[in-house]
Parts: structure tokens; sequence; C-alpha cells
């Protein structure tokens, strides 16, 4: 990988992480090949993959920054273990199952570097499966009832109808770049997730702080999706629906926290473990009431 340094150009740094999917992130180091944006630093972290060395990484692109964890962090954790090290002005954090184009990354430089109001940003993803369909052209507004919020443009074409860039109401994890000034003064991402609904965490954080979580498509990547955790999993089950109450418990005032636990006890989860009966999911159903259980026991999830 031909990393040029051009000090006329912001430095961006690079961050992913790699779990068990060395030749998925190999796949995604070898699409970087092809950036024409000068000055970048790319930085992995293999979050203590139990199955495979990571070595291969760095065999194969020696000029990349392998950081090996002896834990698994998750996505938060191991995103923070880059910043660390992290030296750009920029800090790009981008799933390992993506592919990109190699003029992705200047229009996302060039959106923070002309309004210093925004501080997350994140460009049109769409489905490596089928490059004409959208995953991700913004995101609605968390939802004060069901604490869930919707991908604008979510598999429809990329006809042009969603190429106007703007503010949104919150970011995508796949693929988001934040200045590095932002992360010292809001903080790094929390923790406590360890697997979905931190990056919408951030972006509240964010937001409080006055900056704006903005939308660029004249940047796009691909994306695989979920190949780390499966599309359906019991992990994937346990936590969206832990990290659900937490982001609301983190997030919500104390009217809007009412109202949503009420939802979650009325309709949630008496739908969510019907459902999971009548098509004999054990594991999931498992999986759910964990999630449910472990916000009962009334674990702190504030600072």
């Amino acid at each position: 990988m031909p990393i040029t340094k051009d000090n006329s150009q912001p430095l961006v740094s690079i961050i992913t992480i790699n779990y068990n999917e060395a030749a998925v992130t190999l796949d995604m180091l070898a699409s970087l090949e092809s950036l024409t944006y000068p000055n970048y630093e790319v930085i992995v972290v293999d979050n203590a993959s139990p199955n495979e060395k990571p070595d291969i990484i760095k065999e194969r692109y020696p000029e990349v920054q392998l950081i090996k964890s002896t834990t698994n962090l998750g996505f938060a954790g191991g995103n923070n273990l880059g910043v660390k090290v992290a030296k750009g002005e920029f800090l790009l954090f981008i799933n390992n199952d993506t592919v990109v184009p190699g003029d992705f990354l200047e229009p996302l430089v060039k959106t923070l570097q002309e309004d210093s109001t925004i501080g997350m940003v994140s460009p049109k993803i769409k489905f490596h499966w089928d490059p004409s369909l959208i995953q991700y052209a913004g995101y609605t507004p968390m939802n004060h009832w069901t604490i869930r919020n919707h991908s604008i443009g979510y598999r429809q074409k990329d006809d042009g109808n969603f190429d106007a860039p703007g503010e949104t109401a919150s970011i995508h994890g796949a693929a988001m770049m934040v200045p590095k000034k932002v992360v010292n003064e809001v903080g790094m991402m929390a923790e406590l997730y360890f697997l979905y609904y931190e990056e919408h965490d951030w972006a509240e954080m964010i937001k409080r702080a006055g900056y704006k979580i903005y939308y660029q498509p004249k940047s796009y990547i691909l994306h695989k999706e979920s190949l780390a955790t499966g599309k359906f999993s019991p992990l994937k089950t346990y936590y969206i629906a832990r990290n659900r109450i937490v982001f609301a418990r983190r997030n919500f005032n104390a009217t809007q926290l009412i109202v949503s636990m009420m939802f979650q006890v009325v309709v949630s989860i008496p739908k969510n473990t019907f459902s999971f009966l009548f098509k004999r999911e054990f594991k999931h159903l498992k999986a759910f009431w964990s999630a449910v259980f472990w916000n009962l026991k009334g674990h702190k999830v504030r600072a």
C-alpha cells in the first residue's frame, strides 16, 4: 500500500478493527491502495482474534500499524485503542468489511475543513452485494417510544434522490470521520456498549457539545455488512436489546425515559418474547431476556 505523505493536506488516520477476519481485512486494505488522497496512515486493531493470527496483515502491508489487543474490547474499545495511537487531524473509523473507491476521502475531509461546526460526517453507504442499492443516506431521529431510528434510503435505488449533502440525526459506524479536536473535547466512544448503538451514543455526545452530524453523498463506500457477528445471531440479539435500553438511559430526559420504558414493558418485550417462542428460537429468547435482566440489575451506564 503506497502510503504517501503530502503535508499540504491534513493527515487522516484510518482506523479499522479485525476479529477473526484477516482475509476480509486484507480485501479492505487492498481497496485502500487506490486512494488518491495524499496524506494518510492506516491503523488495524486486532481485537484478540481467538481462531487466527493477524500477522498476515502486517506481512502483506508492513506500512500498516497493527495493534494486537490482549482482550476483545468490542467495537468502541477497539476503535478507542486505535485513537490512542492515531496522529491524524481527522480520524476515519471504517469497518473492515468494506470496499472503498479511490476518491472517497477527499469529500469527507473537505466537508470538515469547510465547516468547523460539523463534528462527524459519514459518506453514502451502499451494499457490496448490490451497489445500486443504498444502505445509508442519513438517519431519522431516535424514536422516544421504540428507541429505534431508521436509515434513510435503505434498500432504495441509488438514482440521485439521495445526493443532497446535509445535517442528519445520527452517524453510521461503518464509516465515520471525526476531527481529532472533537474527540479531545468530547471524549471517545463509550465502551460499555461493546457492540451496537455506540456510534449513536457518540453522535449524541457530540451534538450536546454543539456540533452537527453530517451526511456527505459525494463520497461512498460498499459495505458487506455484519460479517463479524452474523446477520442474525444470539450475540447480535443480546447486544441490540441490551444497548437499546442503555442508549435511552444515557440520552433520554426523565419524561422520555418513562415513555420509552413503558413501551418496552407493554409492547416490545412481550412482542419479542412471543416471536422467539413462536419461531422456537430459544437461544435468541435467552439472549433477549439476558439483555433485559442486565438493565433491570441497575448497572451504571453513565460516566
